[in-house]
């Protein structure tokens, strides 16, 4: 059921809410804010899309002359957060982005997902859905209140308290999601000592990239109150298993339907032919859409063999040493889940690259590779180049030259998106590669 704007006004008097958060995501995947005051005044001003911010200062967004950025909440989005204090409650929309002319602004990551979703419904799709299952560690904070990397407790992968010490945490994090309207499925300690996976249910994609960035703000805050530090980088740790976000896609029908599902399947997996060919468009964009699902330099040194994290461009039933698995579950459930994206991604880029991948397999009825159900992980080299299985990209700099390469991928981002990331990540890579490490000095330095 629709929120409307005389929804949001009785809930501000009934929750005594004093201020409104308005957010939005810039290209790098932060969520950004601006905070008001929620008068009548300034209530008027956000329903009638007319409440301003300077976009000349947010990462890839607008030069300095052309500055003038509006801010268009999505009514369905408003959420009163489980916190606050005695100056009241604090609330939050979030925001698509307008130009000062009132054309959708191109460098926005939720309107270039929308985008996608405009020509997946011109194909005659109805709605694709994800559910994320979102990783992250838990690490102390030092007497100055900053962040270390010495975790809290020594749990494995589905450990029972007193073992697990952030219990008490992740259940306070769950209560907070679930006043939230978030549907929790699972809670649960991983493999990584200090790290956790919450997993919630599945939604219409857009619905749950917003829930995605809510659920790293809700994460962080709880966590911050508990006197620990949440961290959803890929990798923060030598040596354990580094954090992901595997994807759980669906695609469904104008008739309601699983579109990916087929109960007479020749191949014996109940799976359509649009499943194959979505398949089949993910796998042959695999190399080149890396960057975006694994964005960062850190997130490279999660895609390496030995820690469960993705590394082989192939797909297989219930074996999780390849790219993408299709979970067991059939008929509506009926899922493809890409495990390689790590939650440094930019929710709502990550999933217009996947779905216009997916959508152009369809198109062009790109046909899916075998599945490969031995493990990938003991196979040699040339037992791989045998079964055509080529390795993801080892470093952010190899992953952008691909990403250059592969005009689906591109055009899913749009020219304005592409460009200001590309430019970012550049940067980042080169400072990196200028940067010398502790590692280097440590095997270098004496030896040379």
């Amino acid at each position: 059921m629709a929120i409307t704007a005389a929804d949001i006004r009785r809930e501000v008097k009934e929750k005594n809410v004093t201020f409104l958060r308005l957010m939005f995501t810039d290209i790098l995947g932060t969520m950004k804010n601006v905070e008001i005051p929620a008068t009548d005044e300034q209530l008027d001003k956000v329903l009638s899309n007319k409440a301003m911010f300077d976009g000349s200062s947010i990462e890839g967004f607008v030069r300095i002359n052309e500055s003038d950025m509006y801010l268009y909440p999505d009514l369905n989005t408003w959420t009163v957060f489980p916190w606050g204090d005695e100056n009241g409650a604090v609330a939050g929309l979030i925001c698509d982005i307008y130009t000062a002319e009132g054309e959708p602004f191109a460098g926005d990551p939720r309107g270039n997902l929308k985008k996608a979703l405009r020509h997946m419904e011109s194909l005659g799709y109805k709605s694709f859905n994800l559910g994320p299952e979102p990783e992250f560690f838990l690490f102390k904070m030092d007497e100055f209140g900053n962040p270390t990397t010495e975790v809290n407790d020594k749990g494995g992968y589905f450990d029972l308290a007193p073992t697990d010490l952030a219990d008490n945490t992740r259940r306070e994090i769950v209560n907070v999601l679930t006043k939230m309207g978030f549907e929790v499925e699972a809670s649960h300690h991983e493999v990584a000592i200090g790290q956790h996976e919450i997993d919630f249910k599945y939604a219409d994609v857009l619905t749950a990239c917003d829930k995605i960035q809510l659920f790293k703000l809700v994460v962080k805050t709880i966590a911050r109150k508990h006197g620990l530090y949440a961290t959803f980088m890929a990798k923060p740790k030598f040596g354990i298993n580094g954090s992901g976000m595997h994807c759980n896609m669906s695609l469904f029908g104008s008739d309601g339907k699983n579109a990916f599902f087929d109960s007479q399947d020749p191949k014996g997996m109940q799976l359509s032919e649009v499943a194959y060919q979505f398949l089949g468009g993910l796998v042959k964009h695999a190399y080149s859409y890396t960057a975006i699902m694994n964005p960062t330099v850190n997130s490279y040194k999660r895609l390496v063999p030995g820690y469960e994290a993705p590394v082989y461009i192939a797909w297989a039933g219930r074996n999780r040493s390849p790219l993408i698995r299709v979970p067991a579950s059939r008929g509506v459930s009926t899922r493809l889940e890409l495990r390689s994206v790590d939650p440094t991604a930019n929710p709502y880029l990550a999933l217009a690259v996947l779905l216009e991948s997916g959508l152009d397999g369809i198109e062009n009825k790109i046909e899916a590779p075998a599945p490969v159900e031995s493990n990938i992980y003991v196979m040699t080299v040339e037992e791989r180049k045998e079964a055509g299985i080529a390795d993801l990209p080892s470093t952010l700099h190899n992953a952008l030259k691909a990403l250059q390469e592969d005009e689906v991928v591109k055009a899913a981002l749009g020219n304005h998106i592409y460009t200001s990331f590309l430019e970012a990540k550049r940067i980042e890579w080169s400072s990196y590669a200028a940067f010398v490490s502790q590692w280097e000095v440590d095997n270098y330095l004496d030896l040379y």
